[in-house]
């Protein structure tokens, strides 16, 4: 029976783990260099209503031709 290769499963762990740890550090830096970017990495969408208009047409607008 051939002998398990635990030097190779080692690596890969290693080489995930550094893979991730780059990705936290890129996204570290790009919320500390945009504030405005929430934290999953999207960027916020402003409320609707926070200004009164949400741009869709009233009813009565659009049948008083």
């Amino acid at each position: 029976m051939a002998k398990t290769n635990f030097q190779y499963e080692k690596r890969q762990k290693e080489l995930e783990k550094k893979r991730k740890a780059d990705e936290k550090a890129k996204r570290k830096l790009e919320a500390k260099n945009n504030p405005k970017l929430a934290e999953d990495g999207t960027p916020e969408e402003p409320d609707a209503d926070a200004d009164g208009e949400d741009g869709d047409v009233e009813e009565g607008a659009a049948r008083a031709v």
